[in-house]
């Protein structure tokens, strides 16, 4: 038996995950022909020491920055142990350039751990200071445009009320709440009981 109302629409992929699988197979099959050419002009032991020499600096890159996160995270947590004990507010500096230049490194030591030229090559770029800072700046602007429009009115969560109040047809459902634990209705006063006899 059909109600008239239309079925339920199937949710929107989004943009990510529509284009993300064929930008990784076309990744993969850029950088595996990469290799093949870049092997028959150079040699193959050439381009095998390419990939062991880029997971070794990977690795040492990421090791670097881990250290030197953990360095931060040890003094921060000293300050603010220091604060609490002399009752004084810590000192709030801006070590989000430190923790975007962490973020970097380590990203840029992932690709170059990962074999291939290309992630070799975005790996050894996101190693130079001025690129991670302008990554940071980026990130920083994106993180607040998506920030100001999630609290804008009329934004994905003002739709997302607004969808909980209607049905798939549009109808506004009329109703009332009733608590349970409350008092229900106008409460009359109790008259009081006779004794029981025994």
């Amino acid at each position: 038996m059909t109600n008239g109302a239309p079925p339920p629409l199937a949710p929107k992929r989004s943009r990510a995950r529509t284009f993300l699988p064929p930008a990784f197979a076309a990744w993969l099959v850029l950088e595996i022909w990469l290799l093949t050419v870049v092997a028959n002009a150079v040699g193959g032991l050439t381009v095998f020491g390419l990939l062991v020499g880029g997971a070794i600096l990977g690795a040492v890159v990421i090791k670097r920055a881990g250290r030197r996160a953990f360095k931060n995270l040890t003094e921060t947590f000293q300050q603010a142990q220091e604060a609490a004990q002399s009752g004084v507010a810590p000192a709030v500096g801006d070590r989000s350039g430190s923790r975007d230049r962490n973020g970097f490194l380590m990203l840029g030591g992932l690709l170059l751990m990962i074999p291939g030229l290309i992630s070799d090559a975005a790996g050894l770029l996101l190693l130079v200071p001025p690129v991670r800072s302008f990554l940071g700046r980026y990130a920083d602007r994106a993180a607040e445009r998506r920030m100001n429009a999630a609290a804008a009115p009329g934004s994905v969560q003002d739709a997302f009320q607004q969808a909980r109040m209607r049905r798939p047809d549009g109808k506004v459902v009329q109703g009332e709440v009733i608590r349970e634990d409350g008092p229900q209705g106008p409460q009359r006063p109790q008259e009081p009981r006779p004794p029981l006899m025994q």
